[in-house]
């Protein structure tokens, strides 16, 4: 199988299908057994029965390839309890990620929280533009993670896929030092390289727990990243170098956005003496940098010499930072759906007919226009209690404009 050697790949077996081959011999050892079938015809059906066996084997590959790392994003809307009953061979994970999931089983309730945490913030924040960072849909019949969890984006080189690397790689990070720093695991839990430090003059110290931030981007790459020099053709070498940036990138937004909190002693509450503590912002706040950082992401160059370029020749000299989120391909504008790479479209979708910003419906229409149709709320107001002992309530009728796009 391909396992972490290369994306987009599917890998098949050679076997030896000759008549004189293992498999050949086998046909006619059965085929006399059988008494009456003719070898060459065993042959024929064996070949034909082991190319469709093979041609379906591409096809689950295709679907749900061991070196696929974004798979693990399934575990995110996995219903409760399912990641931890299943157990880690049977998850969607690669051969990597299954053998760090096996030496450390108590991090799967993070990593299934950081997958939450990513996917949840990623349609927060886009909840109102053309991508509303739509995820597919699970289904009983399939296999858990059969198909990448955002479908096209997940690997089509652009902005969207730079925002979700970052923000789930962000939410691993986020999830894990949250476990750390409530004592759920025996090898991290608070940061002690900040104790018995601080300003004596100042009138304050370092205590209390801080967030080991440290321990986890240092899983977040762990079972993230994976090594460029084992892929193969241009493309992919590009896109996982593109990937692995914007991996750290999503790590950066955490480390930089750790905040310090204090707590005053004193008699009544003169605050003598404080003692602080590093702690990480909330996710939302993560997600709105990732998001700023979206909007000024960098176009970088298809091909990958001694390091990442921007694709324009007059900024080449500017330096992309570790904190910059990087794509290859322009993005298609979501106005019209596609089929073929799973984009919907924005037709259906609600708008704000008054707004001018992303959720206008002139822009998130596409100058296509939108209907209007009203809808009857029907609720109970005006409650009272009666005593004794019950509720009497009015019931109140509303009509709202509600606007759709064409």
């Amino acid at each position: 199988m391909q396992g972490e050697r290369g994306r987009g790949t599917t890998w098949c077996w050679a076997t030896d299908l000759r008549p004189g081959g293992p498999l050949g011999s086998e046909g006619r050892r059965g085929a006399s057994g059988a008494g009456g079938l003719h070898a060459g015809a065993m042959d024929r059906a064996a070949l034909l029965g082991l190319a469709r066996l093979c041609a379906l084997w591409a096809a689950l590959l295709a679907l749900f390839p061991c070196g696929a790392q974004g798979n693990w994003m399934w575990l995110g809307i996995a219903s409760f309890g399912v990641p931890e009953k299943r157990g880690c061979a049977s998850l969607p994970l690669n051969s990597r990620q299954k053998e760090l999931c096996k030496r450390k089983p108590y991090l799967l309730p993070s990593i299934r929280e950081g997958a939450r945490l990513g996917i949840q913030e990623c349609r927060s924040q886009f909840r109102h533009e053309r991508w509303n960072c739509k995820v597919a849909a699970a289904t009983a019949a399939g296999p858990l993670g059969a198909t990448p969890l955002f479908g096209y984006e997940l690997s089509s080189g652009t902005k969207e896929t730079a925002f979700i690397y970052a923000v789930m790689a962000a939410g691993l990070v986020h999830s894990v030092t949250r476990s750390c720093s409530a004592g759920n695991m025996t090898e991290c839990s608070c940061d002690t390289t900040l104790q018995n430090g601080g300003s004596a003059s100042g009138g304050w110290h370092w205590g209390g727990c801080s967030d080991d931030v440290q321990y986890g981007m240092w899983f977040s790459r762990k079972f993230l990243d994976f090594p460029i020099r084992n892929t193969t053709g241009k493309e992919s070498k590009v896109l996982l170098a593109m990937n692995l940036h914007n991996n750290e990138a999503g790590r950066q937004a955490v480390a930089k956005l750790m905040s310090v909190d204090c707590r005053c002693h004193g008699v009544s509450g003169s605050c003598a003496v404080k003692t602080c503590w590093k702690t990480m912002s909330s996710f939302e706040k993560i997600g709105h940098l990732l998001k700023d950082k979206y909007e000024n992401s960098i176009q970088i160059s298809d091909k990958i010499k001694r390091k990442m370029r921007r694709r324009e020749k007059d900024q080449r000299k500017i330096p992309i930072h570790k904190d910059d989120l990087l794509y290859v391909n322009k993005s298609p504008n979501y106005c019209v759906e596609d089929k073929k790479l799973g984009i919907p479209g924005t037709q259906g979708r609600e708008c704000n007919r008054t707004s001018e910003g992303a959720d206008g419906c002139n822009l998130l229409c596409c100058g296509r226009g939108y209907n209007t149709h009203v809808v009857r709320h029907v609720e109970r107001c005006e409650c009272k209690f009666i005593w004794c002992c019950y509720v009497r309530c009015r019931r109140c009728e509303s009509m709202t404009d509600v606007h759709t796009c064409k």
